[in-house]
């Protein structure tokens, strides 16, 4: 199958797509000040630049798009039809790379935790899951 988009169109929209300050993004931090903590944003000082920093906590939160790092079981984790290989290749950088910066962030006894795309749909459950890893 094609693309149904003009190249310049589809430039255009993949500019559009936002690395810093998602929706989902802003829905874990804006939780996370409500509940009191307080933290930093995309650190270069730490592998990866993780999306929040709780150096209180030692703890780190990356807030995964569903689609772009391949929620396992998650129906927003397609593959576009067009252009497979491609796309296959580019998810499983993106799982392998997350892998390796967990890896390293570990190993200065921090704590790495995803919040995925999805589960900012759920606020109580996401408040829940929030606590429980950020209460020692």
């Amino acid at each position: 199958m094609t693309d149904h988009l003009t190249k310049e169109k589809r430039s255009w929209n993949m500019s559009r797509i936002k690395s810093k300050d998602t929706k989902p993004e802003l829905i874990v931090r804006s939780l996370l000040h409500h509940l009191g903590y307080r933290f930093r944003l995309h650190s270069k000082k730490l592998p990866g630049k993780p999306d929040i920093i709780l150096a209180k906590y030692k703890t780190v939160i990356f807030v995964h798009g569903c689609f772009w790092h391949h929620h396992k079981d998650c129906p927003r984790a397609t593959t576009p039809k067009s252009n497979r290989e491609y796309w296959k290749t580019k998810f499983n950088k993106n799982v392998q790379r997350f892998k390796e910066v967990s890896i390293q962030i570990q190993s200065f006894d921090w704590r790495v935790m995803v919040v995925w795309e999805c589960e900012t749909k759920k606020i109580d459950a996401l408040t829940e899951k929030l606590c429980s890893v950020l209460q020692i």
